[in-house]
């Protein structure tokens, strides 16, 4: 498939996980990607694997939690590419704060409200004026599960963070649809990077683990495959009417009318 050829994707937070995923079912598929992330060893990963895969992705070292670090990085994709025509807003996660409500600090809350929703506001803010003068543009946030229905390992943060980049998807969605621009919401249900892997182990049984599977009709656990396959789902120009929808992506395990 080339369905992303003469496309431009920018993807935060992807030297692994999610989003090096994406970056790489773009790339496969004719995209000129760039990712950001503020690991430099894990960038230089990404690279060696889209090199091992035959496709060439764009890497930048930056940390996302420095508005002024996002608005240069922004001008420089655009003096570089021309354009930015996929946003994918994948920076985020609940930063191995606590779960437990009570236990979390207004440091906690902070933190995990500027990393989900503040840094994906920036960089929103950043490339829209450039998607409106190209008439096009496709916006992805990553929402999650626990944004729609709660977490049995994420805490409260997180959870408000998540709902409240749904709420944002759908004003940008009302906003700038007009333009051309859509914006939609992804909602995975744990999807077993390492990172999640490591979490589910430190805050539940075995047990308890077990049980969480089984309560999934398809039986397992989301891959990052499956993460990446949505998002170019939503990238495409197939999905040019879809717009403002959050797509729960958990195997059944929690479903809505």
């Amino acid at each position: 498939m080339n369905r992303f050829r003469n496309r431009v994707a920018l993807i935060t937070a992807a030297g692994s996980g999610v989003g090096r995923g994406a970056a790489m079912r773009l790339a496969k598929e004719g995209a000129a990607v760039t990712i950001w992330d503020r690991d430099a060893d894990a960038l230089a990963e990404a690279q060696s694997e889209a090199k091992d895969r035959n496709v060439d992705i764009a890497v930048k070292a930056m940390d996302m939690t420095d508005s002024a670090a996002i608005a240069k990085a922004v001008d420089e994709q655009i003096e570089a590419d021309g354009r930015v025509d996929v946003l994918v807003n994948n920076i985020g996660g609940s930063l191995h704060t606590p779960f437990r409500f009570l236990e979390q600090t207004d440091d906690h809350w902070d933190l995990v409200m500027h990393v989900n929703v503040t840094a994906c506001i920036q960089v929103t803010r950043a490339v829209l004026p450039h998607m409106v003068e190209a008439g096009y543009g496709r916006i992805i946030n990553m929402g999650s599960k626990a944004g729609r229905y709660g977490s049995l390992f994420a805490g409260a943060n997180y959870v408000a963070a998540k709902g409240a980049m749904q709420a944002f998807t759908m004003q940008i969605a009302q906003e700038f649809g007009p333009a051309g621009v859509t914006c939609n919401t992804l909602c995975p249900g744990a999807i077993l990077t390492p990172r999640v892997r490591g979490l589910l182990a430190e805050r539940q049984t075995e047990e308890e683990r077990e049980k969480v599977l089984q309560s999934i009709p398809v039986r397992r656990h989301g891959e990052v495959e499956d993460v990446a396959a949505a998002i170019a789902y939503l990238a495409s120009e197939e999905a040019g009417f879809v717009n403002g929808a959050s797509l729960d992506l958990n195997g059944g395990q929690s479903m809505a009318i």
